[in-house]
């Protein structure tokens, strides 16, 4: 595949005077900048319409009485972003990734615009389903085209950008979309996604022709092992709504011997969705992906409980709650942008290292202010929690990128926002598992919610104790294959 940018492969990797000389600025050059806005714009679908979308939902499923249907609209958009983001290779590698985007931008659309002028909950439903399957694959797409895009000095900045992109939706997107829903209708927030899909589709006419020659030797698209994983994806979603211990336990061991069983006969396909390192602890890709998977899984402690702890254990208010759950986001948008900025690359990978170890600090010490009541815990924590991510996301993507071979590289950058995703999901749907065995929930007295909140974020910790380990053994593996 030819790129008229330089060549992935062909950029120092080990902080050379090539890798000094990328600068912020250069992403602004003409030769970038639309390529730059293009890939923004991908990950700005994906995090405003989450935004918009979980901030109007209640009122739309209000007035079309589906309050019942309330989870599926959520279910099924995550369910379906997975299955676009794991599919997303070989459609890259069978139709081209510029007609795989403009395809998956236009399901989006079509998506959108029945969720917005929906007259039921069937019609936003499928537009959800619709929505997943669309942005799954242009968020997955937009981290494939980095390195046909952009010179390895400038992956660093791109990641950067995209996360000064997540901060702006995080503080933009819940206010524009209240005040759309508030003062003029749910559907309008539901619609500014499609001029903004609109917007990227004429981007993609732009700047993808220049970036990629076309598609690749066609090869098949392998439904039965996409259904698979979807549908073990379904099962750890279902599980947080199955109103039970037993039948949440049955479901997420279900959707573990579903999944294993798609990764053990994906490894052995002519034509697989996933590297063939993937998950193996013999190769940095494979441990790096753990990492990537594991890290946001333990973060979903706080992800689905911290606001709800604030409000019941120290009686805050929703403002004051959700501010310091956004610290979380803030920190890790200014961390990321902090270690975009530095020029060694060599620096960048050590710092990487302590992202998972920054990580069990910030959540240790949410487990603290939980346990013993001291609320100004919570601050520093969540910081600590942000700036792990911030300081080893980007890089750590970037060395995936790296250690995969030329043939896979599509495969993983694909799969790391896919990952990303089910990592959240699997980590909601076992800290859910968790609350409920230690009697948490709405009639629970304070003790039995503040014991059964520190056995999650403890719970939390060990998995996070993991992906230390497999940062470590990556970091290891990655120098062996020369890499960093």
């Amino acid at each position: 595949m030819t790129t008229d940018n330089i060549p992935y492969s062909e950029e120092p990797v080990d902080g050379t005077s090539a890798e000094l000389a990328g600068g912020w600025g250069e992403l602004m050059r003409p030769r970038y900048l639309v390529s730059t806005i293009t890939l923004c714009l991908g990950v700005a679908l994906f995090a405003f319409n989450e935004f918009f979308i979980s901030t109007a939902l209640p009122t739309a499923v209000e007035e079309l009485s589906g309050a019942a249907l309330l989870s599926w609209a959520f279910t099924l958009y995550l369910v379906f972003a997975i299955i676009g983001g794991l599919a997303a290779a070989n459609l890259k590698q069978r139709f081209g990734a510029r007609n795989t985007l403009l395809a998956a931008a236009a399901v989006f659309i079509a998506g959108t615009g029945l969720a917005t002028f929906a007259t039921g909950m069937a019609e936003v439903l499928a537009g959800r389903l619709l929505q997943g399957a669309g942005e799954g694959v242009v968020a997955a797409l937009c981290y494939a085209l980095i390195p046909e895009l952009f010179p390895s000095r400038l992956v660093p900045k791109v990641f950067g950008a995209e996360a000064i992109v997540w901060a702006m939706a995080g503080f933009s997107g819940p206010l524009v979309a209240g005040g759309l829903t508030e003062h003029f209708s749910w559907r309008a927030a539901f619609f500014v996604s499609i001029p903004a899909a609109a917007i990227f589709i004429i981007l993609v006419l732009a700047i993808v022709p220049r970036g990629v020659s076309g598609p690749r030797q066609a090869s098949s698209i392998p439904f039965a092992r996409l259904s698979a994983a979807g549908a073990g994806i379904l099962m750890i979603s279902l599980s947080g709504i199955a109103g039970g211990t037993l039948p949440m336990t049955v479901l997420l061991i279900g959707a573990a011997v579903v999944l294993v069983t798609v990764v053990y006969l994906d490894r052995r396909s002519p034509n697989p969705i996933l590297p063939q390192a993937a998950f193996t602890v013999r190769k940095a890709l494979g441990t790096g992906l753990w990492v990537i998977l594991l890290m946001p899984l333990a973060q979903a402690a706080g992800a689905v409980f911290l606001v709800y702890s604030l409000q019941h254990l120290w009686q805050l208010g929703p403002t004051v709650a959700g501010a310091l759950s956004a610290v979380m986001a803030i920190s890790w948008s200014v961390t990321a942008i902090g270690v975009a900025s530095l020029r060694s690359l060599a620096l960048r990978n050590r710092i990487m290292l302590t992202g998972p170890v920054l990580l069990l600090v910030g959540l240790a010490l949410v487990m603290i202010a939980i346990g013993t009541g001291a609320l100004w815990l919570i601050l520093p924590g969540q910081a600590m929690i942000g700036a792990g991510f911030g300081v080893s996301w980007g890089t750590l993507s970037q060395l995936m990128m790296d250690v995969a071979t030329d043939g896979e590289r599509d495969r993983t950058s694909a799969m790391l926002p896919t990952l990303q995703s089910a990592g959240y999901a699997i980590g909601a749907a076992v800290f859910g598992l968790v609350a409920n065995v230690m009697g948490f929930g709405g009639s629970a007295s304070t003790d039995t919610m503040r014991h059964a909140m520190l056995v999650v974020f403890a719970s939390g910790c060990v998995i996070v104790a993991v992906s230390v380990f497999f940062a470590m053994r990556t970091a290891v593996l990655a120098r062996s294959q020369q890499t960093i």
